[in-house]
């Protein structure tokens, strides 16, 4: 008898702590592992998908000829629609100074389709990549991306850790905000 009431305990004590710390815990990408397969633009549960393409400005080289924001055809280096990478148009390009230009994620446009990353990824040096927005997640218990990712580039990590980026750490917020350093 006291033997069960144990067990009894341990397993109640046991569902307690998962439903504690699965609040404290959120789904996130590992961009080192991710192959730009484009699930994540298809398989969310939401609409747009939560993941996002996120910059790590302290990787660009703020290319003219960005292999993320151009089609490898592109007839000309404009901003011209015929002439982007992305479906949506959620990358903007800024001029800076000859020859470099910035290269902006809206994220509102973005579906995390993930061709830019694999451009950026095959013609440069991997500074667009993947990210689960922790504001538009609905933080399912069972990922519908996770499932699927030929990668296994999803986990689940401490909601205080901050987001795997290439070019370091940072915490939430917006590209533009936490992102771009200096």
């Amino acid at each position: 008898m006291q033997m069960a009431l144990a067990v009894s305990l341990g397993g109640v004590a046991g569902v307690s702590l998962l439903k504690s710390t699965s609040k404290d815990l959120v789904w996130q990408i590992d961009p080192f592992k991710c192959v730009q397969c484009g699930r994540c633009a298809d398989e969310c549960v939401m609409t747009p998908s939560a993941v996002k393409c996120v910059h790590a400005y302290d990787l660009c080289g703020y290319c003219d000829l960005c292999g993320g924001y151009l089609k490898p055809d592109a007839n000309a280096r404009t901003t011209a629609a015929e002439n982007q990478l992305c479906p949506t148009a959620a990358i903007k390009r800024q001029y800076i100074e000859e020859p470099y230009f910035e290269y902006v994620i809206d994220e509102s446009l973005c579906i995390g389709c993930a061709k830019c990353v694999a451009g950026c990824t095959s013609f440069g040096n991997g500074s667009l990549h993947l990210q689960v927005r922790h504001d538009q997640c609905k933080n399912c218990n069972d990922c519908s991306i996770a499932r699927v990712c030929p990668a296994d580039a999803f986990q689940r990590v401490p909601a205080d850790t901050p987001y795997m980026i290439k070019g370091g750490f940072t915490k939430g917020g917006t590209n533009k905000d936490n992102l771009k350093k200096g």
